[in-house]
């Protein structure tokens, strides 16, 4: 009875090949081990596999032992100066203490789809070796020693924890392979940096690129960065926030996963805090700047714009736009504020706006300049096209040689970019709109003192100032308008 016992678990330990699971031979795969599955399925969670085989870690594809990793959102939270949420909030580190199996092996082999890896899991196809959870002992087995198990999905990671995966794994084709590298593309990306670090890397976005990938887009910034702007990082950059493809400026890129998760909770507080910010004149931790050339000038030189925006569906479903809702849809929108200061105005009816939003919506600025100021920005025809049609050209003659010297001869930049063009000297003028400032907390800081020590003030931090300069078409505005 014993030998049949043993006999069985060595059935039921036997890992299911990997090509089975991917591809449509999955129900055959189940035919011809379906008593393993069977008996797999009415065996108690908490099994201690006996195997000899199984314990032979050659046979498996191990990953790395868990180690707590950071809390992302509460360190992003204590960034962004918010106080706890609840009573002991204070108290805890920011260790992450909810990590479950299934999360822990995503975050170790990006490249294997969530929906395989939840088949490893139900097919029980998955073990962890820990030296924490007791066992019965009537299985004759002392706690204190490592113990190889079956592991669900759900089941929480402790520290030093090791998964083991069906060793077949290793055959998966990791991530798409890179395209050859264009040293004429990479090097015109990196003119572009303004900061580096070992969490974030900022690029002041040229006007025209996309920053996301999608219908009818070749190249966009994302993809580039993940080719040319990962240096000695196995990961690349990933997106924290989005520019629209024609404004430019600050664009900020976490360099790895958990720097990428703490400042998409720093930008997250941004936005849900800041009508607090607001009501109790608080210092905001993550501020950022934007110029724009808009026409007209608004009625006062400065303020604070608290509208709620939402989306409508135009031209028959074919596309949308965003703008301002009444009240009574408040509930149904989102709310959008920004401050605003006239930096200078000319005698030809443009004016110089330096724009600050608290919250962070899609087309925010532009609606909130179009709709609640009166004042459209420059190239902005999709919120501002009846200004546009009654906005005259101005006479530039020499005057554009004069202030930018002799005009240089048309190159071809890579990504079909074209940034000689689009001043208001020009029939049809670009966007005016570039984030120019940014005051952002230094994260690389933040991390390397949350994983030594738990009691550091994160307060006492220096943020990160960041400025880009205007870009060439911005450029030749402003120089025309203050001549």
């Amino acid at each position: 009875m014993a030998r049949s016992v043993r006999v069985l678990r060595r059935a039921l330990c036997r890992p299911l090949p990997l090509a089975a699971l991917t591809g449509g031979a999955i129900a055959s795969s189940l035919a011809s081990h379906g008593r393993e599955t069977q008996y797999t399925t009415v065996s108690g969670d908490n099994e201690v596999i006996e195997s000899k085989d199984d314990k032979r870690k050659g046979h498996w594809f191990t990953l790395p032992p868990f180690n707590s990793p950071v809390d992302c959102a509460k360190l992003g939270r204590e960034l962004s100066g918010r106080r706890p949420e609840r009573k002991g909030d204070a108290d805890a580190d920011w260790s992450g203490t909810n990590m479950t199996a299934l999360k822990w092996v995503l975050r170790c082999c990006p490249q294997l789809p969530r929906s395989l890896v939840q088949k490893l899991f139900r097919l029980r196809q998955v073990r962890r070796e820990s030296s924490i959870i007791k066992t019965g002992t009537d299985l004759g087995v002392e706690s204190h020693k490592p113990q190889f198990r079956r592991v669900t999905a759900k089941d929480s990671m402790n520290v030093g924890d090791r998964l083991f995966l069906p060793i077949t794994v290793k055959e998966f084709p990791s991530e798409k392979p890179e395209r050859l590298h264009d040293e004429e593309e990479m090097n015109f990306l990196r003119m572009f940096e303004l900061y580096k670090d070992l969490a974030i890397i900022v690029v002041n976005k040229p006007p025209g690129m996309p920053v996301q990938g999608g219908v009818g887009i070749k190249k966009s910034l994302d993809e580039l960065a993940g080719a040319y702007l990962r240096y000695e990082f196995e990961e690349p950059p990933r997106l924290v926030h989005r520019l629209d493809r024609d404004s430019s400026g600050i664009l900020v890129m976490g360099r790895t996963q958990t720097s990428t998760r703490v400042l998409h909770a720093i930008f997250r507080e941004k936005t849900t805090g800041a009508s607090n910010d607001v009501l109790h004149k608080r210092d905001r931790v993550l501020q950022r700047r934007y110029w724009a050339l808009v026409i007209g000038c608004p009625r006062r030189s400065k303020g604070l714009i608290s509208m709620p925006l939402k989306k409508v569906i135009v031209d028959g479903g074919k596309s949308e736009r965003i703008t301002v809702a009444d009240n009574s849809q408040v509930l149904s929108s989102q709310h959008a504020i920004t401050e605003y200061r006239v930096i200078g105005s000319s005698s030809h009816g443009y004016t110089w706006l330096e724009l600050s939003p608290l919250t962070g919506r899609k087309h925010q600025l532009r609606v909130h300049c179009a709709e609640v100021l009166g004042t459209p920005i420059v190239g902005d025809c999709k919120y501002g096209w009846q200004a546009h049609s009654k906005m005259k050209h101005l006479p530039c003659s020499d005057l554009e040689g004069k202030l930018n010297g002799e005009r240089p001869q048309e190159m071809r930049l890579p990504f079909g970019l074209d940034l000689n063009k689009g001043s208001i000297l020009e029939p049809h003028p670009h966007l005016h709109l570039h984030c120019k400032e940014m005051v952002l907390p230094n994260v690389a800081r933040a991390l390397d003192h949350g994983h030594f020590s738990t009691s550091y003030d994160l307060s006492c931090l220096d943020g990160l100032n960041l400025a880009a300069p205007l870009p060439s078409h911005m450029q030749k505005s402003w120089n025309f308008l203050n001549s």
